[in-house]
C-alpha cells in the first residue's frame, strides 16, 4: 500500500517549507514541496497528495499583501482543482503566510474560494512581530489539534499581518493567544497582533482545514525549547492512517 503523501505548497518568497518538511518527517509523514508554477502548468496535480500545507513565509515578496499574490493565483487559476481536493475530504494547514492566502483565496473561513470573507490586517503595533506566545487550544472540533482541547501550546510567532477581520459570520475559533494564566490573551505582547477575541487559528465547519498565525514547524525540536507543534503534524499522521 502506497503511504500518505502530504504536498507542501510554496512559490517565490516562501520561506519556512524545508522546515515544515522536516517537521512533517518527524511526525512520520512524508512529503514532497511542490512549486505553484508546477500546478499551474499542470506538471503536478492535488490530486496525487493525501494532504496539504501552505507554510509560512513572503510568498511574491507580500508586494501586493500578505499571500494577495499566491492567493489570487490559486483563486483564479487552481480553483477546480482546490475544490475537489478539499471535497473529497483531505485535510489543509496554512501557516502565517499560509494562513493568509486560505483567507485571500476565502477557502477560510467558509470554503467559498474566491470570495474573500476575512481578512488579515497589518499587527495593531504597526510592527513585525517576533516572539514565543502561548496557544490555548479551544474545544472546536478540528483534525489538527484533536485530543489537545484545553492545552496550553508554545511556539514562536512572526508576522506582521496578523489581526483578524471578519466580515460576517462568527468564526470557528480553533487557538487563542493565552496570558501565563491560560486566559485569552487580549493585550499586547501575550497577543502580538492585537487579535480581537485573541484569535491566534480558526477552522472551517469540517475541522480539515486550520489556519494559525504561530509556526508549529519551529517547535519541533529538543533545541526549539518547545516540540508542541510536534503535536499538531502528529494529529495529521494519525488521521491519515486512520
Amino acid at each position: 500500500m502506497t503511504p500518505p503523501i502530504a504536498a507542501i505548497l510554496y512559490a517565490p518568497g516562501t520561506n519556512c517549507h524545508e522546515e515544515t518538511a522536516a517537521a512533517l518527517e518527524r511526525a512520520g509523514i512524508e512529503s514532497r514541496l511542490v512549486l505553484l508554477r508546477d500546478l499551474l502548468d499542470a506538471r503536478a496535480r492535488l490530486r496525487d497528495y493525501q494532504a496539504a500545507v501552505i507554510p509560512g513565509g513572503f510568498s511574491y515578496g507580500d508586494h501586493l499583501g500578505a499571500g494577495r499574490v499566491f492567493a489570487v493565483l490559486v483563486a483564479a487559476r487552481l480553483r477546480e482543482e482546490v475544490s475537489e481536493f478539499l471535497d473529497s475530504g483531505k485535510p489543509l494547514l496554512g501557516i502565517c503566510n499560509g494562513f493568509q492566502v486560505l483567507s485571500e483565496a476565502g477557502i477560510l473561513p467558509s470554503r467559498s474560494i474566491g470570495e474573500r470573507s476575512m481578512a488579515l490586517l497589518e499587527n495593531q503595533s504597526a510592527q513585525f512581530e517576533d516572539r514565543k506566545v502561548r496557544l490555548a487550544v479551544s474545544e472546536q472540533p478540528c483534525i489538527w489539534t484533536e485530543g489537545l482541547a484545553g492545552s496550553i501550546l508554545e511556539m514562536p510567532s512572526a508576522h506582521g499581518e496578523g489581526r483578524p477581520l471578519f466580515r460576517s459570520s462568527s468564526p470557528r475559533i480553533a487557538l487563542h493567544y493565552a496570558s501565563s494564566s491560560g486566559a485569552p490573551a487580549l493585550d499586547y505582547p501575550d497577543n502580538p497582533s492585537g487579535a480581537p477575541d485573541a484569535i491566534a487559528g480558526i477552522t472551517d465547519e469540517t475541522g480539515l482545514i486550520l489556519g494559525l498565525m504561530p509556526h508549529p514547524e519551529r517547535a519541533s525540536l529538543p533545541a526549539h525549547d518547545s516540540q508542541d507543534g510536534l503535536t499538531i503534524f502528529r494529529n495529521l499522521a494519525r488521521w491519515l492512517a486512520h
